[in-house]
């Protein structure tokens, strides 16, 4: 489960501030990437999901506009998130998940990796960690 903080929502101006948080912006590029590995993580058995506070309607519009061959989750009442004390940050009065990953096996959450950076290079990041999993 990849969480990020938001995907842009085309024609809508980002968050007064976004590009000086650290770890905000690039959250298109991190799904382009998981959707560009997706053959290489489903051959190690892996089903990949992203999670984000955006409602559910613009999920499916991320999906469909970006191709992904993987569900895109919603936590907006942050049930998820306050659950497992995911970080999060506030911007322009939105509360969002900070940048991370969670490789989560039979219910167990069995490796996080946080911080992530650069996002567009996480996914490699993530096949190449199962593939050291899968030879040990």
């Amino acid at each position: 489960i990849y969480c990020y903080p938001r995907t842009g929502v085309p024609g809508e101006d980002l968050p007064n501030g976004w590009d000086t948080i650290p770890g905000a912006r690039g959250c298109t590029p991190e799904a382009c990437a998981f959707r560009d590995h997706q053959s290489e993580l489903a051959a190690l058995g892996v089903t990949v999901f992203g999670l984000s506070t955006q409602d559910t309607a613009y999920q499916r519009e991320l999906v469909e506009r970006l191709h992904l061959p993987f569900e895109i989750l919603s936590d907006a009442e942050f049930q998820l998130t306050d659950t497992l004390r995911l970080p999060t940050f506030e911007v322009d009065g939105m509360r969002l998940i900070r940048r991370l990953t969670l490789v989560v096996r039979g219910g167990i959450v069995e490796h996080v990796f946080y911080p992530v950076f650069p996002p567009d290079a996480h996914a490699k990041e993530v096949v190449r960690w199962l593939e050291r999993q899968v030879k040990a």
